[in-house]
């Protein structure tokens, strides 16, 4: 009893050090973006034998490459938000998070909830994450707000390693696969030996055991935790009065119909239930936004109900908006040769593979891809840069394509803890910064790679 305390004890003291250092020196992500941007820059001259003005192009050339991933990444937010403040949703949210008495249950359960929904698809768990956390903060009393949204964005580890995961679909469709991979790998690789291998679904098994455990340990004392004003969550779920109809306007029938929302509901999900019907649960960013948009219309009921919600998510895209073109010109410089045809994280992965064997590949490929996905935070980005350097490598030390591959999509997942990037929209969905939730993260992403580590050496 005396050991559990003390584990208790050493978790909080821990994790309140990380808290309390990046809440002190952690500055806005825009100002991260800013940072990366100005070392890739100094660390590719040398590396890549560029000068200035062609790192510059590079850096210019690729900052645009992100528009429409970023249209998709605010519509996440919008559409996220639409579908919190539908009293509707909130209602049946209230009666899932009723599950939850106590601040330790309900940081286990928006760990469950929000890995589940990472798993089946990475854009819906990070969306029903955040807002799921918020539900809690307003039933649960007592409950640390910060590591709620920290616990909620701790699914997203799931991510890659899940039915969304960009790299194992990316090489079981076999699209350009001998290509990609420097002809390491010549026919699709099916999901049966990545996404549900012994080694994938053992390492799933035991971080999902293991991460709501860790999350729920850190819950701060008494003291130390920080709530939130339940009114404050609660203020955007209250239901619009309307105006007797006989007072209103032609136009103000209109923006008041819900016959319209109907209509406009039935269309969109027509489409939705004729896209599953051919092509079964493949989940991608847009039809998951699809989703949640015509779903929130029917939830509003009202045209009007929805522009006022949508209208306030759009508030907290600014820093979607603003620093993504940044990350994606980081990603330019990144992936950017000089006439020796090499590239910075070339140069990062292969300084991993000169001091690799046969059973440290594996382990050395997951750290190459936790550091390049710092610079380069996309599945599909990080895929492109490192399969031409990684997968040759690995064949020729005898290692199995499949848990290569595996290796660079847990990276691309691990350093999501610690990379605000992908942490925007559900901050942005929670109304915290970076630096209120990113001390929390430290912790997961040091319990994560741990067993990722194991995994990967194991097997």
């Amino acid at each position: 009893m005396n050991t559990n305390v003390a584990q208790l004890t050493l978790l909080q003291r821990l994790s309140k050090f990380f808290v309390v250092l990046l809440q002190r020196y952690l500055p806005d992500p825009f100002i991260f973006a800013i940072v990366l941007t100005l070392l890739v820059f100094v660390l590719v001259m040398p590396s890549t034998g560029q000068g200035p003005m062609q790192v510059v192009d590079a850096w210019a050339g690729g900052f645009w490459a992100l528009l429409t991933f970023s249209m998709q990444m605010a519509m996440v937010v919008v559409t996220g938000h639409a579908m919190a403040s539908a009293p509707t949703f909130k209602r049946k949210l209230a009666i899932m998070a009723g599950i939850a008495k106590t601040p330790g249950q309900a940081i286990i359960l928006v760990t469950v909830v929000s890995a589940v929904a990472c798993w089946i698809n990475w854009g819906f768990g990070l969306v029903l994450g955040a807002i799921f956390a918020r539900e809690l903060a307003v039933r649960v009393k007592g409950v640390d707000y910060r590591l709620l949204i920290a616990s909620a964005y701790s699914g997203f580890l799931f991510w890659h390693a899940g039915l969304s995961g960009s790299i194992p679909l990316a090489i079981a469709s076999g699209t350009s696969i001998e290509t990609v991979t420097n002809g390491a790998v010549t026919s699709a690789i099916p999901t049966s030996e990545t996404l549900f291998s012994a080694m994938n679904l053992t390492i799933l098994a035991v971080m999902f055991i293991t991460i709501p455990l860790l999350n729920r340990l850190m819950h701060p004392a008494a003291q130390d935790t920080v709530t939130i004003d339940a009114a404050l969550l609660e203020e955007q779920a209250v239901e619009a009065v309307l105006p007797n109809k006989e007072d209103m306007s032609p136009a103000e029938r209109l923006e008041n119909s819900r016959v319209l929302s109907l209509l406009l509901g039935a269309m969109g999900f027509a489409y939705i239930i004729y896209y599953f019907m051919n092509n079964g649960f493949a989940l991608n960013l847009n039809i998951v936004n699809f989703t949640f948009l015509f779903s929130a219309i029917l939830l509003h009921g009202t045209p009007k109900s929805l522009l006022n919600s949508v209208s306030q998510g759009a508030k907290n895209c600014a820093g979607i908006l603003l620093q993504f073109p940044f990350y994606a010109g980081i990603m330019g410089m990144m992936t950017a040769t000089g006439d020796s045809g090499v590239s910075l994280a070339g140069v990062i992965s292969e300084a991993f593979v000169s001091i690799s064997n046969e059973t440290t590949f594996p382990l050395f490929t997951f750290l190459s891809a936790g550091i390049v996905n710092f610079f380069v935070p996309s599945g599909g980005g990080q895929w492109a840069v490192q399969a031409p350097i990684m997968m040759p490598a690995g064949a020729a030390l005898g290692v199995d394509a499949a848990k290569t591959a595996m290796a660079i999509a847990w990276g691309d997942a691990w350093t999501n803890m610690i990379q605000p990037f992908w942490a925007l929209p559900a901050l942005a969905i929670a109304g915290l910064g970076a630096k209120d939730v990113m001390g929390y993260c430290i912790m997961a992403l040091l319990g994560s790679g741990v067993i990722i580590s194991i995994g990967l050496l194991v097997f």
